[in-house]
C-alpha cells in the first residue's frame, strides 16, 4: 500500500508537461508494456502498483519498482516534443525549466560554435552535464564551446527517433562517471515500433527566412529470433539572415544617444582619443553611396568625428539561423541466443551540412596589418578601416562559412541471467566517433594588404622623408585618398579572398561489463540489490586548422588548435537496501582513472541517498555525494592560439569621462578597440571537484494528481576555465583607476592580462586554462501534474515545472572574495527564475496543447558593463513569456494531422536600448531569440493497423 499512490499517480500522468518521473534508460518489449498498461489503466489500487515490472531507470545501475526515487527526475516524451511546438531536441531542453544559464549558438554571430547547440543547468558550465544516449556516454563535439571548452552538440540528435528525454538535475559522478556534476542527460531512442510510420513536416517563419522540411521513415523486422528496428530522418532548413527581422536590420534606432552609423570608410588617429576621426575623402562620400543598398552616407559619431557608414551595415548581414541539411539513421538490432543469452547492437549514424555567415571576412584595417602609418601632407598618425558592403562582395550568402560533420555511434554486446539465479550481466563494447570539416571564408593576408598597399598606400617614404617625427617606427605614406573612399568589385573582392578548411576529430572507446543482483537477499522493505561495474577505454580529441591562421597567411584571424588523447579505466558498485517499508537507503561509489601524459590522475567519488515514505501517497527524499569532471582533452592539450575581436577599452574611456550612461559616446578607437585573444591549454590541471546534495518531496494524494519540490546544492572547486575579454577590461581599468583594491590576486592579473601598444591602446589579452577556486549553487526546482475527466469533453492534462537559483557566487581565484552572480550583472546574465506551464485538451480524435515558457527578469546592457544595478540607466528586463501550441486530428487510426506553432504571439526579445547605437540587434542573443513565430503542417501516417498495446 505505501509505493502504490506514488507509483500509479507518476505513470499515470507520464502523458502529462515535463513528468517528474520515468527516467527509464533501457526496456525490454514487456516492460514497455507493463509502463503502457499501467499508463492506460491509471489503477489505483495497490495489488495493480506492484505488478509494475522492475526496469532500470536513469539514475540507477539496479532495476526498480519505483519510478520515483531520491534522485529528482524530469522526463520528457516524444508525444510532448511534437504536442509543445518544438522543432529540436535541442529547443525542448533549451525551454525546460532547470536551463536557466546563457548559452551561445547559431544566434551569437561570430563565436566559435556557431554551428552548434547546448544548454546549461543551474547556470552552470554547459560541460557539466553528462549526455548520455540509451545510457551511454555521447560523442563530444570536435569544436571548442567559446574556443575552449569540450562539449556535446545537440543540433544534429534525430527527433522522430526519440522515444523520451530524461533529465537528472544535480550531481551523478558516483554512477555516470566525469562531467555528471551539473546532471544527467539521457536521451533514449526507440525500441519498439508497432508498424511503418511515415512522417513529414513544413515548416515556415511568419517574419520570413527559416522555412524548413523534414521526413521521417521507420520500421521493425522480425525473422525467428532476430528482430530489427531502422529508422531514416532527413531535413533541412532555410538561413534566417539578420535583416529579416526589424530588430537586427539596422543599427539601434532607440538607442541612448540615437543610432550610430558603421565605420564602412574611416581615417583615424590612433593617437588621439577625442576626435580621432580626420575625414579624408575629397569627396565627402560621394562615391560609397550605393553601398548597402544605398544607405552609404556622410555620418557623424559623437566625440570621434566624420566618416562614411550606413546604417544598414555588416551587422545586418549575418546569419541568426543556419542554413542546414541533415540525414540521421539508427537502427537497434536483437538476437536471442537463448533464455540466458540475447545478444544487442544498436548503431547512431548524423550527417549535417550547415551554412553560415558570421561576418568578419569583410574587413580591412591597417592596425591589423602592422600598416599604421604616419601621413606627412596631414601631418598626423592614421590607420583606415574599409567594412566592405554585399555590392561590393557580390553577396554575403556567396562567401558563407561552412561545416559538415560526421558522426556515428555504435555499441555491440550481450545481456542476459547466469542460469535460473537471480545475477543478470551486460557486457559491451561501444565506439563513437564524430568529425567536422570547416570551411572558412577568409581574406588572405599579403593579397588583401598588397593589394590595399597598391591601391590606396602607395610606397614607404620612410627611406626618402625620413621616420615618423614622434619615433614610433610606423612607416610614411601618401595615401591615394580618393581611392580609399571609392568602392571595389567583387571580382577584386575574390582576389584576395578564398576558404581555409579546419579538420577536427573526437572519438571514443569503451568497454563496460555490469553484473547485476536485484533480489541479492530479503530485508523488512523487500530485496536488497547489487549492480557492480567495470569499464576501460581510451579517447582522443584532434582540432586541427589551416596553418595559415597561425603563420599569418590568414588575415585577421587566428584559431584553436591541439590533439591528444588519453586511456581511463572505472569501478562502480551501487547497494539498494529497503530496510522497512517505508525506508530505502541506496549507496554508490565510483573510482575512476586516467592516464594524461605520462602521469595518473585518479579520483572517487560516492552518494548516499534515501527514501522515506511515511504513508502511501508521501516520499520524503534526500541525496549526498560527491562528483568530478575531469579536465577535457582540449583543457590539456589545446596549443596556443586564440582569435582577433574587439573589445571595449573602459580604461581609456574612463580616462576620457565616458562611464556609465555616457559610454556609448566613447570614441569609436576605445568603444570597439582591436585586439588579439590568446589562451592555451595545460596537461597540469587538477579535476574540478563538487560536493552536492539535495532533499525534497513528492506527493501524490490520487493516481491523477502528483507534486515535487526539491531544493538542491552545488558546491564546486578547482574549474577549469578563461576569464572573458570583455571581463578583464572592465576589471583591468577598475584595477587601474584604484576602483577595485590593486593588490588583489584578481586585480593583479588583470593588469597582467592586457598588453597595450605604444599608443596606450589594447593591443593582447591573455587568458589561459586555469583552475579558477570555487562556484557556488543553490537552487529549488517544483513540478506539477494533474489529469482530470471531464466526461462527454474529454479530459484535460496540467503540467507545471519551475526553477529558482536561490544563490550563484564563484571566488575567481584563491583569496578573492565571493562574487555574487545575482548581484553582479557583470559576470552573469543568467535568468534567476524559468517555469512553464502545458494544458492538454483530449477529446476523441482530436488533441490541443498550449504551451506556456517563463524566462525570469534579467540584467541589462549596462548594466553588465557597470556591474550594477543602481548607476542612472541600469536596471532589469521583464520577463520573457512565449507560448507554444499544437492541433493534432486523427481521421483515421493510421493518419494523425497536426499544426503546430512556435512562439504563438511572435513575441520578440525584451526591449534594451541601454546598448550602444552601433549595436544591431540590442538583445542578449546567449539568452533570447528573435525567431520569432514559427510554423509546421505535419502529417504521420502507419501503414497497417497497429498492434493493440
Amino acid at each position: 500500500m505505501i509505493k502504490s499512490k506514488l507509483t500509479v499517480a507518476v505513470v499515470a500522468t507520464l502523458a502529462l508537461g515535463y513528468t517528474s518521473a520515468y527516467a527509464q534508460s533501457t526496456q525490454t518489449d514487456a516492460s514497455q508494456q507493463s509502463t503502457s498498461q499501467q499508463s492506460t489503466d491509471q489503477a489505483p489500487d495497490a495489488a495493480k502498483a506492484k505488478k509494475l515490472q522492475a526496469v532500470t531507470v536513469t539514475g540507477s545501475l539496479i532495476p526498480q519498482t519505483q519510478i520515483e526515487t531520491a534522485t529528482p527526475t524530469v522526463t520528457i516524451t516524444a508525444d510532448q516534443l511534437k504536442a509543445r511546438g518544438f522543432a529540436t531536441v535541442a529547443q525542448a531542453l533549451q525551454q525546460s525549466s532547470n536551463a536557466v544559464g546563457s548559452v551561445t549558438g547559431p544566434e551569437a554571430v561570430g563565436t566559435f560554435t556557431q554551428g552548434a547547440q547546448t544548454l546549461s543547468l543551474f547556470g552552470l558550465s554547459p560541460g557539466y552535464v553528462k549526455y548520455l544516449i540509451d545510457g551511454r556516454p555521447m560523442g563530444n563535439f570536435p569544436a571548442l564551446y567559446n574556443g575552449s571548452d569540450v562539449f556535446n552538440n545537440l543540433s544534429s540528435i534525430p527527433v522522430e527517433m526519440v522515444d523520451h528525454i530524461d533529465i537528472l538535475p544535480g550531481g551523478q559522478s558516483s554512477l555516470y562517471g566525469s562531467d555528471a556534476i551539473a546532471g544527467v542527460i539521457n536521451i533514449v531512442l526507440k525500441k519498439k515500433i508497432d508498424a511503418p510510420v511515415l512522417d513529414v513536416r513544413y515548416g515556415w517563419n511568419s517574419n520570413g527566412g527559416g522555412a524548413a522540411r523534414r521526413g521521417y521513415l521507420a520500421d521493425s523486422f522480425n525473422v525467428g529470433k532476430f528482430n530489427l528496428i531502422a529508422g531514416v530522418q532527413f531535413e533541412s532548413t532555410q538561413p534566417i539572415w539578420a535583416y529579416d527581422r526589424s530588430l537586427t536590420a539596422q543599427a539601434d534606432l532607440d538607442a541612448v544617444g540615437g543610432p550610430i552609423a558603421e565605420r564602412d570608410y574611416l581615417a583615424t588617429d590612433p593617437t588621439l582619443g577625442i576626435d580621432s576621426y580626420k575625414f579624408a575623402d575629397p569627396n565627402n562620400c560621394a562615391n560609397t553611396t550605393a553601398g548597402f543598398g544605398g544607405t552609404t552616407g556622410y555620418r557623424y559619431r559623437a566625440n570621434s568625428g566624420n566618416y562614411c557608414g550606413s546604417y544598414y551595415g555588416e551587422q545586418a548581414y549575418v546569419t541568426l539561423a543556419n542554413e542546414s541539411k541533415t540525414a540521421n539513421l539508427y537502427t537497434h538490432a536483437t538476437f536471442d541466443v537463448n533464455d540466458n543469452l540475447q545478444l544487442y547492437s544498436d548503431l547512431l549514424y548524423n550527417y549535417q551540412e550547415q551554412k553560415y555567415q558570421p561576418g568578419g571576412a569583410t574587413d580591412w584595417l591597417t592596425s591589423s596589418s602592422g600598416l599604421t602609418f604616419y601621413d606627412p601632407i596631414r601631418a598626423q598618425y592614421t590607420d583606415l578601416q574599409r567594412i566592405f558592403s554585399p555590392e561590393e562582395v557580390g553577396g554575403y550568402q556567396n562567401s558563407m562559412n561552412t561545416q559538415v560533420e560526421n558522426a556515428y555511434m555504435f555499441s555491440l554486446g550481450g545481456k542476459g541471467t547466469f542460469g535460473q539465479s537471480n545475477w543478470d550481466y551486460d557486457l559491451g563494447f561501444t565506439h563513437s566517433n564524430d568529425k567536422t570539416n570547416e570551411r572558412g571564408y577568409v581574406a588572405f593576408t599579403n593579397p588583401i594588404n598588397t593589394f590595399f598597399t597598391n591601391r590606396v598606400l602607395g610606397p614607404d617614404l620612410t627611406s626618402t622623408l625620413g621616420p615618423d617625427p614622434d619615433g614610433y617606427g610606423v612607416p610614411v605614406f601618401e595615401p591615394n585618398y580618393a581611392a580609399f573612399y571609392t568602392p571595389i568589385t567583387p571580382a577584386e573582392y575574390h582576389s584576395f579572398t578564398g576558404y581555409a578548411t579546419t579538420l577536427g576529430k573526437t572519438w571514443d572507446n569503451m568497454l563496460r561489463g555490469q553484473v547485476t543482483n536485484a533480489s541479492l537477499f530479503t530485508l523488512p522493505g523487500g530485496d536488497a540489490g547489487l549492480a557492480v561495474v567495470l569499464e576501460g577505454g581510451n579517447q582522443g580529441w584532434g582540432y586541427v586548422p589551416d596553418p595559415g591562421y597561425f603563420n599569418g597567411d590568414i588575415y585577421n584571424y587566428t584559431a584553436d588548435q591541439g590533439a591528444g588523447h588519453r586511456s581511463r579505466y572505472a569501478v562502480t558498485t551501487e547497494l539498494n537496501f529497503p530496510l522497512l517499508q517505508q525506508l530505502t537507503v541506496d549507496v554508490s561509489g565510483r573510482r575512476d582513472g586516467y592516464e594524461v601524459s605520462g602521469h595518473q590522475v585518479k579520483h572517487n567519488t560516492y552518494t548516499v541517498s534515501l527514501e522515506y515514505r511515511p504513508f502511501e501517497s508521501l516520499l520524503l527524499r534526500g541525496k549526498y555525494g560527491t562528483a568530478f569532471k575531469m579536465p577535457t582533452l582540449a583543457d590539456e592539450y589545446s596549443g596556443t592560439s586564440g582569435y582577433y575581436s574587439s573589445v571595449t577599452d573602459y580604461y581609456n574611456c574612463a580616462k576620457l569621462g565616458f562611464t556609465g550612461p555616457t559610454l556609448g559616446q566613447c570614441p569609436g578607437v576605445y568603444s570597439q578597440a582591436s585586439y588579439f585573444n590568446s589562451t592555451s591549454g595545460n596537461v597540469n590541471l587538477k579535476p574540478i571537484t563538487a560536493k552536492d546534495w539535495n532533499y525534497g518531496v513528492v506527493w501524490a494524494p490520487t493516481s491523477k494528481l502528483s507534486v515535487t519540490v526539491d531544493y538542491l546544492h552545488f558546491d564546486i572547486r578547482n574549474e577549469v576555465g578563461t576569464v572573458p575579454p570583455d571581463t578583464i577590461s572592465q576589471e583591468n581599468s577598475l584595477c587601474l583607476q584604484g576602483i577595485l583594491d590593486p593588490t588583489t590576486p584578481s586585480c593583479i592579473n588583470a593588469i597582467n592580462a592586457i598588453t597595450r601598444n605604444q599608443f596606450g591602446a589594447i593591443e593582447d589579452i591573455y587568458t589561459p586554462n586555469q583552475n579558477i577556486a570555487r562556484e557556488r549553487v543553490n537552487a529549488i526546482t517544483a513540478n506539477l501534474n494533474y489529469q482530470v475527466d471531464i466526461g462527454a469533453y474529454g479530459s484535460l492534462s496540467f503540467s507545471g515545472s519551475y526553477s529558482d537559483e536561490l544563490k550563484h557566487e564563484e571566488q575567481p581565484l584563491a583569496g578573492d572574495p565571493f562574487i555574487n552572480y545575482l548581484d553582479s550583472p557583470l559576470y552573469s546574465t543568467d535568468f534567476k527564475t524559468k517555469a512553464n506551464v502545458s494544458v492538454t485538451w483530449s477529446l476523441g480524435e482530436w488533441t490541443t496543447t498550449l504551451f506556456a515558457n517563463r524566462d525570469g527578469r534579467s540584467p541589462n546592457y549596462l548594466a553588465t558593463t557597470l556591474d550594477n544595478y543602481s548607476a542612472p540607466g541600469t536596471g532589469y528586463l521583464a520577463a520573457w513569456v512565449t507560448y507554444n501550441g499544437s492541433v493534432q486530428y486523427s481521421p483515421t487510426k493510421n493518419l494523425t494531422l497536426s499544426f503546430l506553432v512556435n512562439n504563438l504571439f511572435n513575441k520578440m526579445p525584451p526591449v534594451d536600448n541601454s546598448y550602444p547605437g552601433y549595436v544591431f540587434g540590442p538583445y542578449n542573443s546567449a539568452n533570447y531569440s528573435v525567431y520569432g513565430r514559427q510554423l509546421y503542417l505535419e502529417a504521420t501516417y502507419k501503414f497497417g493497423r497497429p498492434s493493440a498495446q
